[in-house]
């Protein structure tokens, strides 16, 4: 793979149309990469193509078929896994498996912070793969993200409607989060140099916030007060008791989530984005809300 001033890459960005693997894309192109975005539906190919990418293709990410078609000629590739996806260890190494079979070079995994928490399934589920990748004798980059700030767009409209922000765990516990476009600069650092080569990554902004911090931080922008609550779990069947969701519900409840901020602020050589300028784009709809 050869650094930013060399010749062509070819990237394949998985999720492309994603809130998440979307980031990466624009990321890649502004530095010249040649980016094939894998979709999951055919409608997503224009807005995936006017992020940067230079080409789509169509498939699920389970097939294995499909991936290799995705991965064909491709120098790289970024992974990040869908949310509670099934499977996620299986569908994991398959696309290790697939890159490495395909003459892929280098792997930038987008994990996620501790993924050595037994505890919490969405985080266990990433230390396989990670695993596998070490094995695989590719090159690879290891990002361990903390909570995304892009989470809280989906409760912001509530927040302003309600002057309440609630999560459904304990309004003391405190969390580590990140801005993921910061996250998705790291990606494409790790992807076009090598000073990230086989390198494992916590990424956090400053700070360990509980909701109390979180709903202060809303007041302020907001310029009228917002009363940090406690929510009731989502009815979904996905969030009842003993699914993975109530177990991720549980730990915060007792641990929290938290990490350190300055390998964040080392790769991008700045400050790290701020919740409080995260929260000002949103209350200026300057940031979209993802479903």
């Amino acid at each position: 793979m050869s650094n930013a001033s060399g010749s062509a890459r070819r990237v394949l960005a998985i999720g492309a149309a994603g809130a998440f693997a979307g980031l990466v894309v624009p990321e890649l192109a502004k530095r010249g990469v040649h980016v094939r975005g894998l979709i999951q539906h055919a409608h997503e190919k224009d807005a995936v193509l006017k992020d940067g990418a230079a080409e789509t293709v169509t498939g699920d990410l389970a097939n294995p078929r499909d991936m290799q078609a995705a991965v064909e000629g491709m120098d790289a590739v970024f992974y990040i896994a869908p949310a509670f996806i099934e499977n996620e260890v299986a569908v994991g190494t398959q696309v290790v498996d697939v890159a490495k079979r395909a003459g892929v070079r280098r792997v930038v995994f987008s994990s996620v912070i501790h993924p050595v928490l037994s505890a919490l399934v969405n985080h266990a589920a990433k230390a396989p793969v990670e695993e596998a990748l070490l094995a695989s004798d590719m090159e690879y980059t290891f990002l361990h993200p903390a909570l995304f700030f892009q989470n809280l767009a989906r409760s912001w409209p509530g927040v302003v409607s309600s002057g309440t922000y609630g999560e459904p765990w304990a309004i003391e516990s405190r969390f580590s989060r990140v801005d993921y476009r910061d996250v998705a600069e790291v990606a494409a650092i790790a992807l076009t140099e090598d000073r990230l080569l086989d390198g494992t990554f916590e990424l956090c902004a400053d700070g360990h916030l509980d909701r109390r911090d979180v709903a202060a931080l809303m007041s302020e922008v907001a310029g009228r007060p917002v009363k940090a609550v406690r929510a009731e779990p989502p009815k979904s069947s996905s969030a009842q008791a003993g699914s993975p969701m109530s177990h991720m519900f549980d730990y915060y409840e007792k641990h929290g989530l938290r990490g350190n901020g300055l390998t964040l602020r080392a790769i991008l050589g700045r400050e790290p984005r701020t919740l409080r300028a995260y929260i000002a784009e949103l209350a200026n709809s300057k940031v979209p809300v993802h479903a």
